[in-house]
């Protein structure tokens, strides 16, 4: 079983720690992250909202870890480099590429990492992650859609599951009925729901995979 800390998932921060090791997303203060601090060796990061972003985070991980490598998308890289991020610290990656870190690598020998595509109201991305000790994992948040992506049996899948289509359709309706805005309909869109992940997780997930359901939605009011 993979050993994972999730420190934060929602709106108000994402960050998830594996094996005390790879770090998934920014979206917490620094001070969150003191006990692994000196353990970290990758940190992976999806698109530059501040809940999964912190500028300041990332800025200090840097001072404090020059080794340290971050894995991004290209459309993080120049959010990285003002943040004070050294250059030859970021790695880039495009959707549906793969990055393998050799025994001469600062990040974790024998990792492999794969960037599949998030549906998002900007830039994103879902992660692969095959571990040195042949685990692998599934991390997606913040996407309207799984079509496509294919990752079968794996050990853990950590998966958006937003809200439930008929609970957020209702609030919907009623907010629409009363003339009132409803930040629903942009949740709708731009997050999995429930019924998405477990369509998709059914058809991927093996008999001894381990699920977690992240960034799952608390109402306003």
């Amino acid at each position: 079983m993979i050993d994972y800390q999730i420190l934060k998932s929602g709106s108000s921060g994402n960050c998830t720690i594996i094996k005390s090791e790879i770090m998934l997303d920014a979206g917490v203060p620094y001070k969150a992250l003191l006990p692994y601090i000196k353990t970290l060796r990758m940190v992976l990061l999806t698109h530059a909202h501040k809940d999964h972003y912190n500028e300041s985070t990332i800025a200090a991980l840097s001072r404090e870890r020059p080794s340290l490598r971050f894995l991004c998308g290209n459309w993080l890289k120049n959010d990285l480099l003002k943040s004070g991020v050294f250059r030859c610290q970021i790695d880039r990656l495009n959707v549906h590429e793969r990055a393998t870190y050799n025994s001469d690598s600062k990040a974790i020998s024998g990792c492999t990492i794969i960037m599949e595509p998030a549906v998002h109201n900007v830039e994103n991305c879902a992660y692969k992650i095959w571990l040195p000790s042949g685990e692998k994992l599934f991390y997606a948040t913040d996407t309207n859609s799984l079509d496509g992506i294919k990752a079968p049996g794996y050990s853990l899948y950590l998966i958006e599951a937003n809200f439930e289509d008929s609970e957020i359709q209702q609030r919907i309706d009623a907010k629409m009925e009363k003339g009132e805005y409803a930040y629903e309909i942009q949740a709708r869109q731009n997050h999995l729901s429930r019924q998405k992940a477990d369509e998709w997780l059914s058809k991927n997930k093996g008999i001894s995979s381990q699920i977690v359901y992240m960034h799952q939605h608390k109402n306003k009011d």
